[in-house]
């Protein structure tokens, strides 16, 4: 017998054959989640057995078959117009009337209101399987009321099976268009238009780390992150410190949020796209607790699933409460085995055109083709970069053919970013402006692999690509190596690679991407004198009363990002190194920075720390990373203070971080000592009796011993760390540090160009090598080089001694 009905009580992942993918997970998670104090809107399916009979009893199964043969299958040229005929059909047949009963019977029986409102989405029976996982193939509607609204509401779902996109999309999967049929969900709306919604990852969808939960949030309902109309907030999670009750968020982004989707009133289900007002734009979507709660959420959904999941979130306005609304396998990342490594290097740059939020980590190089609609679709070319304003499902069918994707608008969760993420293809969301800036026709190059901001250059630039299997890379036995590095949106991409961890952690780059603002700066606003630089203060820092824990707050999420991506592994993070000069190009730095002939060997390191003139700004270093390491639990970060000349400054620094609450052993912290000045060598006995270990600085060492500006092209070619003074050194800073029992690394790029100068190191018994992201690979060969050799050595040794033969 026929089964019209299915209360989502009744069903779950075993039902995909009678209401389709989305309706099966609804019930699912209604069942089993629910109880767990996951909130799911209850609702009910329209199986798949009530499409067949709708299409029955209005006899158009030859008749949509005969459209499905006449489909041109090579160009598809007649695509638009075979899927038009096929809706038409679907709308112009009537609901039989016992169908329609069990529908309006089922609506009054499970909501209570008579005209309450729903949210009516189609499951296709093929949709969100692992293999067949594209979003948005089929419609939904929005704040449906009433007994006729609804029906009509169905009907078009119904003929939702067959949108252009959706027809393509089967075609493309090997699906027989007449095997797939359509469910329809109607569940109870949460009122996201007077609230907030979005959409999250059980990892991170960039990389496909798996210790983190990615949230998206716009106000208002959630399809302008789908279709990319605005840039969302954006929230990451560490998975570790959320099941251990720690401070978990490591990461917030404010977007610019500027578009609201609501409905046009409460009687009208039409949505319109008002402007956000300030005040919200400036505004988180959600509280931390919220966040977190959402990510706990997250944390039993990937377990009940047994797999990474993505979802979708609502908060109602009226009741403050957060529901889920849909969960779906994540398809892109959880497939790949994430042991092959292909890195991107831009070897020159050019003219930029346009940036914007870079989605992945490759290059491409194409010519522009500006549209405005999937209707222009024969303007693209095999090979063509699309230039357009935004993208929705509607462009899925042709994005197959491109070799990148440009968008005025969207964030890294809009559909132009999640499908470049599907098909492999480089991809530059919200820069703005690219339909205005770029010419149609130009050839240019899209490089997303420098970083959070991608770039597009004019022309066809040249790139160095190299691809690696990382689960064939041996790690070496003794001497760790690690990487080098200061960019946290790299941070989850580069932990796949062969490491033990970080060595050099730069604060630098987060203190100038990432706060842009001199601590100082934030600590006494009110010395700053340029009018322009107080404006771009308070803009950054408008949502905090104090504009001191702005600094603090990106700063630790910054470490905690790159903290996160290789916990449980050490990460040593090096105190600000800045010159005066570059404290002096923050905003705001101008007034708190003194001129100096030669910064190199200035006010920069250590000797800032006490010294009054920043000693408020390193106390927000300090609350940064006790931050990071106390109240996040990430207390793999060890610390490293740079540039400290004397005993007497080492001392002076690391009890002014007792005092500010980094207190040397406490809570497991070591804080090692950059050598780097001649004195730290001479003195290594003095200097291990207050700091933990030793990294060699090879570039600064070598300066200060060869007196060497390493800036000056005039004396560059004298410039060699393998100078038998420098090494003499290093050798020295090794042996000594051995016999003491305290760590010592090193970080440069030497011990990966020359096999001499690592073979040195290792013989010498050097814990560590760090090494640049891109010199990593060649790094470990040269490490294991060394150590295979002397294995061999050994092992003939030992084999000569039993036999007794003379080695000459």
């Amino acid at each position: 017998m026929e089964t019209f009905i299915k209360r989502f009580s009744e069903i779950g992942l075993g039902d995909i054959a009678a209401v389709g993918g989305k309706n099966a997970s609804l019930g699912e998670m209604y069942r089993y989640l629910r109880p767990k104090g996951v909130l799911v809107s209850d609702g009910f399916a329209i199986t798949a057995d009530a499409y067949r009979y709708f299409i029955s009893a209005n006899k158009l199964e030859k008749q949509l078959q005969a459209l499905m043969q006449e489909l041109d299958r090579e160009n598809f040229s007649n695509l638009a117009a075979t899927g038009e005929k096929a809706r038409g059909l679907i709308m112009a047949g009537k609901m039989p009337a016992d169908l329609g009963m069990a529908i309006t019977d089922a609506y009054d029986y499970l909501f209570e209101q008579a005209d309450q409102g729903v949210a009516v989405r189609s499951s296709a029976t093929a949709e969100d399987l692992p293999d067949a996982s594209f979003a948005g193939q089929h419609e939904s509607y929005l704040n449906v009321r009433g007994h006729c609204s609804l029906l009509y509401a169905v009907r078009k779902c119904f003929a939702s099976l067959y949108t252009d996109r959706a027809i393509k999309y089967r075609e493309d999967k090997g699906f027989d268009h007449n095997k797939v049929y359509l469910s329809v969900g109607v569940q109870q709306m949460v009122r996201a238009d007077k609230g907030c919604s979005g959409v999250g990852f059980t990892l991170e969808p960039e990389s496909g780390f798996r210790d983190v939960v990615h949230i998206a949030g716009v106000w208002g309902l959630g399809e302008n992150i789908v279709q990319g109309t605005v840039t969302p907030d954006e929230f990451l999670v560490f998975k570790p410190s959320l099941k251990n009750n720690f401070k978990a968020i490591i990461q917030k982004n404010l977007g610019s949020k500027s578009l609201t989707m609501v409905y046009a009133d409460d009687e009208n289900r039409e949505i319109v796209n008002k402007d956000t007002p300030w005040e919200l734009r400036e505004k988180f979507v959600l509280t931390d607790r919220e966040i977190e709660k959402l990510a706990n959420w997250a944390l039993l959904i990937e377990e009940h699933y047994g797999k990474p999941m993505d979802f979708e979130w609502a908060k109602d306005g009226y009741n403050r409460q957060l529901y889920l609304i849909q969960a779906r396998p994540e398809t892109v990342h959880s497939r790949e085995k994430l042991v092959q490594v292909k890195s991107y290097q831009i070897k020159e740059k050019g003219e930029v055109l346009v940036t914007g939020e870079a989605v992945g980590d490759a290059i491409a190089c194409g010519y522009a083709r500006l549209l405005n609609s999937p209707a222009e679709a024969d303007k693209l070319q095999a090979g063509d970069i699309l230039v357009t304003d935004k993208t929705s499902p509607d462009w899925d069918p042709i994005l197959k053919k491109v070799a990148g994707i440009i968008t005025n608008k969207g964030g890294r969760t809009s559909h132009a970013a999640i499908i470049a993420r599907e098909l492999g293809a480089v991809a530059i969301v919200g820069t703005e402006n690219a339909t205005t800036e770029i010419k149609d026709g130009e050839l240019i190059t899209l490089s997303c692999c420098e970083g959070k901001t991608g770039k597009v250059y004019r022309d066809k630039l040249s790139w160095k690509e190299t691809v690696t299997d990382a689960s064939k890379i041996r790690l070496p036995d003794t001497v760790k190596p690690q990487l080098i590095i200061g960019e946290p949106d790299k941070a989850f991409k580069l932990s796949f690679l062969p490491n033990c961890g970080v060595g050099l952690m730069r604060l630098e780059f987060i203190i100038s991407n990432y706060v842009k603002v001199h601590p100082m700066a934030l600590v006494n606003f009110e010395k700053v004198t340029d009018e322009i630089e107080r404006v771009k203060i308070e803009n950054l820092t408008g949502s905090y009363d104090d504009k001191r824990q702005y600094f603090v707050d990106k700063l630790s999420q910054g470490v905690a990002t790159i903290a996160a991506a290789f916990y449980p592994k050490e990460v040593i993070v090096r105190m600000s190194d800045f010159k005066t000069n570059e404290y002096a190009g923050l905003i705001g730095g101008r007034d708190f920075e003194p001129e100096e002939e030669n910064p190199m060997i200035g006010f920069r390191g250590a000797s800032r720390y006490y010294n009054e003139r920043y000693r408020e700004g390193f106390k927000l270093e300090c609350e940064a990373m006790k931050v990071v390491r106390d109240d996040m639990g990430l207390t793999n970060v060890k610390l490293m203070i740079p540039f400290c000349r004397t005993v007497d400054e080492g001392k002076k620094v690391v009890d002014l971080m007792a005092a500010y609450g980094l207190k040397r052993g406490r809570n497991g912290l070591e804080i090692f000592v950059m050598a780097e000045i001649p004195a730290n060598v001479l003195l290594v006995d003095e200097f291990a009796e207050v700091f933990d270990g030793f990294s060699i600085g090879s570039n600064d060492l070598t300066q200060l011993t060869l007196g060497i500006d390493r800036d000056s092209a005039l004396v560059a070619d004298l410039f060699n760390e393998q100078n038998e003074a420098t090494t003499k050194l290093i050798v020295a800073l090794i042996k000594k540090a051995n016999a003491l029992h305290k760590k010592v690394g090193i970080c440069g790029q030497a011990p990966s160009d020359s096999e001499p100068f690592a073979k040195l190191l290792i013989e010498t018994g050097i814990d560590s090598i760090a090494f640049n992201p891109d010199a990593l690979i060649k790094g470990i060969e040269n490490i294991n080089k060394v150590l295979d050799a002397r294995k061999e050595t050994v092992s003939e040794v030992l084999e000569h001694e039993k036999t007794g033969a003379v080695i000459a």
